[in-house]
């Protein structure tokens, strides 16, 4: 058998995860989940967001158990989709640190940036915060700032669960949130004027 490729006893165990059988998806997770943890580690140099991502596969990995298309082992699978996440994350994290140096650069010093800023400037800055959201983040960011779509729409648009997309959103949130500190005032005070206009 070449380097890879699935084996009889794994396959079984793949067909009765996707029949949902949980103690299969189990056996996986307890056989992966501290290397995958430790390998994603290796990247970005961050435990905690470490099990996260790798958290983020496996829930991924069930709830797309019945459409995932394993071609080599499982192992192979999820070390790959490991590598991918833990490199996007880096490439967004780098990102979202390219646009607070842009947003810097552009509104002075810190004393500058907690000064008044006008209403072009805060939109221009909350833009750029929802533009840095991770891709899943962003996508169901979006859809979601749509009042005429429910939560259970997009989840049907996407294929993905409805806890998905809440997660999705509550992450989004936390991040702008986190980006936009530095600016809390003004965007409240830009919010109010919205109001009254």
């Amino acid at each position: 058998m070449k380097k890879g490729e699935i084996e009889a006893d794994e396959l079984f165990i793949i067909k009765k995860m996707i029949e949902g059988d949980i103690d299969a998806f189990r056996y996986f997770f307890d056989a992966y989940y501290s290397d995958l943890c430790n390998f994603v580690n290796s990247y970005i140099n961050n435990q905690f967001v470490s099990e996260e991502i790798v958290q983020d596969i496996f829930v991924y990995f069930w709830e797309k158990r019945e459409r995932l298309s394993i071609k080599t082992s499982v192992r192979s699978y999820l070390f790959s989709a490991s590598k991918f996440r833990g490199l996007n994350h880096l490439r967004n994290t780098r990102k979202r640190e390219a646009v607070h140096n842009v947003l810097r650069s552009e509104e002075g010093s810190e004393d500058e940036i907690s000064g008044e800023l006008d209403q072009e400037v805060l939109r221009n800055i909350l833009d750029k915060a929802i533009e840095a959201l991770p891709p899943k983040c962003y996508q169901i960011f979006k859809l979601s700032q749509d009042y005429d779509v429910t939560n259970r729409e997009i989840a049907d648009k996407l294929g993905i669960s409805v806890k998905t997309v809440e997660n999705q959103i509550t992450i989004a949130y936390k991040k702008l949130h986190s980006f936009l500190q530095p600016y809390k005032k003004q965007i409240f005070l830009l919010f109010i004027a919205n109001l009254l206009s």
